[in-house]
């Protein structure tokens, strides 16, 4: 369990690592919430994960 803890949360964090260089540069408010809604359906995709039974 802890280990999908950590591989889910760095997996998060590594993926608004990668598209925050694109976001800063280009300042679209139109990509900041694609951006955001992406993250947000990984972040309730996440959480589903966690409650499955292995």
């Amino acid at each position: 369990m802890l280990l999908k803890v950590v591989f889910g949360l760095v997996s998060m964090a590594l993926m608004v690592i990668f598209v925050a260089p694109v976001v800063l540069k280009v300042k679209s408010l139109a990509l900041v919430v694609v951006i955001l809604i992406g993250v947000a359906m990984m972040a309730y995709d996440f959480l589903e994960f966690l409650r499955e039974k292995d």
